[in-house]
């Protein structure tokens, strides 16, 4: 294997585990964000709706995961979206759950 190949060798799904959960989690958080957004939502509008605290919301969108399908839910009716669309959401970004 040369030099070169060797520097941009990928590495180990294992590797800095933490991280990765937080870029996935961020990127869920944008995009979370960008469909309230286009539901023409703020945050303040959208949380109430969704039964949950503006903090909690605020958080979900700078990249804390839910646990609960029940909340995920719940936000996708205070935005009118079906949950497929939250769902599609988790799968693409399902490294932010994994431990």
């Amino acid at each position: 294997m040369s030099t070169e190949n060797k520097m941009f060798a990928s590495l180990p799904p294992s590797c800095f585990p933490d991280q990765r959960r937080e870029v996935w989690g961020r990127l869920f958080g944008l995009s979370i964000q960008e469909v309230r957004k286009g539901a023409g939502l703020s945050i303040e509008q959208a949380a109430p709706l969704a039964g949950i605290e503006i903090s909690e919301w605020a958080a979900i969108e700078d990249g804390y995961v839910p646990q609960d399908q029940n909340r995920l839910r719940a936000m996708a009716a205070a935005m009118e979206i079906s949950f497929d669309r939250i769902a599609m959401l988790v799968l693409l970004c399902r490294e932010a759950w994994e431990l």
